[in-house]
């Protein structure tokens, strides 16, 4: 049968050959190549034995082709195609071809036909570019259900021939042929005593104890050896030893990012490798510039897994990059680079603005994990951002059934955290309210309860669960198997349970027993308060003092008998004068002052988180005067004496009918 001819429209690509692997391509007749392959193939080509195959394979150089019995490998009766001789006379050199041209293409296909398609035109192939081809083949046609290739792509006879060109003595391959030839078995179920398989990882043993692998194939062979063989592969410690000595500046980006995956594979092992991490980190600060968005996310993920704190700069780099490459991340790499923001605390202007505008074009066809992790992204580090949560509000009230009952609470939590009604809000807890009536015991008790409770923060408050769950079925469903009710679950109860008496008198549902009250909402780790900002505090209380005369006026950090803990109290008598804060007689007005710090607003802005907005809004329910002192106003005062003025108009305006 005759060989294809290069197409015309190709750039010449250099070494372009497959040795021998188009020889019967396009027949109509299974000869013999293609019967012994298949034998061997089917049904999964990995598990071929390297028995003698009916085809004499050349070497890299080769020109010709040839059957084991020297005919040539056309059907019988079949005349030679005209193209070869249409080849030889155009003198198309396959070496002049650029090899980098060859993968820009070879990539640029979706789906195996039209690689086997292209590669049926050319001559030959070196076995680096062969491999190359069944690693791309392989990767199309790797599903989630299924690990096998499609019989249709086993049986054709240019994959049979780059298997076959393979399965020859892998000692003929190159480095890179050789490595790329083992990624492949990566992809894909692979027996693990096939001989084929065998050989190819005798040959990386021989070549690594001899030192004649260079870096890349190094890279390569150990991200191949923790795939087939476990991080544990004594092998992969050789391999990382033999990295250490090399020289960093002789890294390809991509080298460095595959050594860090490497590394990520021995988390075990980082104290181990932690002097090598650091110099890795610092010079990694060089090629943060020229990685793709891929890259710059698998270098992100391998500094969390690693706990690489240490490595700021190097994440504050990376911050800057991925920023450039927001709309150009996959749903998956754009997760791992929020995951990696939020476990660093790494956040920055530039990057919210870039998030805002990615998200905000394409919140809808965004996949739903991806802005779960968006809205947990701006919930950790208190980003009061209304393009992203108007954004998020529409997507949710166009497609609630995309979301899991984890992703549903982990999209309204942020607005109850952050103290946000979205413009469509009725629409949104209408729909919230739906899926809840139809799915409330697919949600896990503890999701639930902090779903329902950051509702209440914004005062969409959960009239029609709060008797679910008040219910001791649900307390004990909340338990779960543990001895007790841990303190975070009870103090949401709680502040739900003080919801229901304050601001929902129609709600006439079962109570909550007092054993699952707490007594405090200020605690350690499960506060829902934020502890009062002792600078900014002292500021204020020298104020006080100046305008009260003394320190006996008032008192700090007084819990009330409703869990609030208010920062300064002042009492008042009947005709507004200031009492000893040891009185509890005549006590006809009590002044909560909020002295609030930065910590209790949403990041870079004046807007108060919800919790805090709730804690003011219950304790004026309460019957307290509540007097915001935010530490922006503070700022802006200049000397003593303003702040003296400051506090006297606040404390004693015209309307509160206070004296001192």
């Amino acid at each position: 049968m005759a060989l294809m001819t290069l197409r015309r429209n190709l750039c010449h690509l250099s070494d372009f050959r497959i040795h021998g692997a188009l020889a019967g391509l396009k027949t109509q007749r299974v000869n013999c190549v293609h019967k012994t392959v298949k034998e061997h193939l089917c049904p999964w080509f990995w598990s071929l034995q390297l028995e003698p195959v009916r085809v004499r394979f050349h070497h890299a150089h080769s020109k010709k082709f040839h059957s084991e019995n020297g005919n040539d490998l056309h059907p019988v009766g079949e005349p030679v195609f005209s193209q070869v001789h249409a080849w030889d006379r155009s003198e198309h050199s396959v070496k002049n071809v650029d090899e980098q041209i060859f993968y820009r293409r070879l990539n640029s296909f979706t789906s195996s036909e039209e690689v086997l398609h292209f590669i049926s035109t050319l001559q030959t192939l070196p076995d680096t570019m062969a491999a190359g081809v069944l690693h791309r083949i392989c990767e199309m046609e790797k599903k989630d259900d299924d690990q096998r290739l499609p019989k249709e792509i086993l049986e054709n006879s240019a994959f049979q021939a780059l298997c076959n060109q393979l399965v020859q003595d892998p000692s003929n391959l190159s480095n890179t042929g050789l490595v790329t030839a083992l990624q492949v078995p990566t992809l894909l179920y692979v027996d693990p005593q096939s001989r084929l398989l065998l050989n190819l990882l005798a040959e990386c043993q021989h070549r690594l104890e001899r030192g004649s692998l260079d870096i890349h194939s190094l890279c390569i062979l150990g991200e191949c050896l923790i795939k087939l063989q476990g991080p544990g592969c004594s092998t992969v410690d050789l391999i990382i030893y033999q990295l250490q000595g090399e020289n960093l500046e002789e890294f390809t980006p991509e080298d460095i990012v595959t050594l860090y995956r490497i590394l990520q594979a021995c988390p075990e092992k980082v104290d181990q490798h932690q002097t090598f991490l650091n110099k890795i980190n610092n010079f990694s600060l060089s090629v943060v510039s020229n990685l793709s968005p891929k890259l710059l996310s698998q270098m992100l993920t391998a500094l969390v897994v690693l706990d690489q704190t240490q490595a700021l700069p190097l994440v504050i780099k990376l911050g800057k990059y991925v920023v450039r490459h927001i709309p150009h991340f996959t749903n998956e790499e754009l997760k791992e680079v929020l995951e990696a923001f939020i476990y660093f605390g790494h956040n920055d202007r530039f990057f919210t603005k870039a998030l805002e505008q990615h998200v905000a074009s394409l919140c809808l066809t965004l996949d739903p994990e991806v802005i779960s992790k968006v809205m947990e992204y701006c919930s950790r580090k208190l980003i009061f951002s209304k393009p992203i949560l108007n954004a998020v509000a529409e997507t949710f009230v166009c497609q609630p059934e995309k979301f899991s009952p984890n992703q549903t609470a982990e999209l309204i939590e942020p607005f109850g955290k952050l103290n946000y009604l979205p413009p469509n809000a009725s629409a949104l807890f209408r729909k919230l309210e739906n899926i809840l009536l139809t799915r409330f015991n697919y949600f896990p008790p503890k999701t639930l309860l902090k779903l329902l409770h950051s509702c209440s923060l914004i005062e969409c408050h959960p009239v029609n669960f709060m008797a679910k769950i008040f219910s001791p079925y649900f307390l004990q469903q909340l338990q779960g198997e543990e001895s007790y009710l841990d303190r975070l679950s009870l103090a949401q109860l709680t502040q739900l349970f003080l919801t229901a008496i304050l601001e929902c008198p129609f709600y006439k549902g079962p109570k909550l027993l007092p054993i699952y009250r707490v007594k405090s909402f200020l605690t350690p780790c499960s506060s829902l308060e934020t502890p009062m900002d002792f600078q900014l505090y002292k500021s204020v209380m020298i104020g006080l003092i100046d305008l009260l005369g003394a320190r006996l006026y008032f008192a700090s950090k007084v819990l009330t008998p409703y869990c609030y803990t208010i920062d300064v109290e002042i009492k008042l008598d009947e005709d507004g004068f200031v009492l000893p804060f040891t009185v509890d007689e005549d006590i006809h007005n009590r002044v909560a002052l909020c002295i609030d710090g930065p910590k209790r607003f949403c990041l870079n802005s004046k807007h108060l988180l919800g919790k805090e907005a709730t804690k003011q809004r219950h304790l004026y329910l309460l019957g307290y005067q509540v007097v915001q002192i935010p530490y922006y106003e503070i700022e802006m005062l200049k000397s003593r004496l303003e702040l003296v003025e400051y506090l006297q108009r606040k404390l004693f305006s015209q309307n509160s009918g206070g004296h001192w």
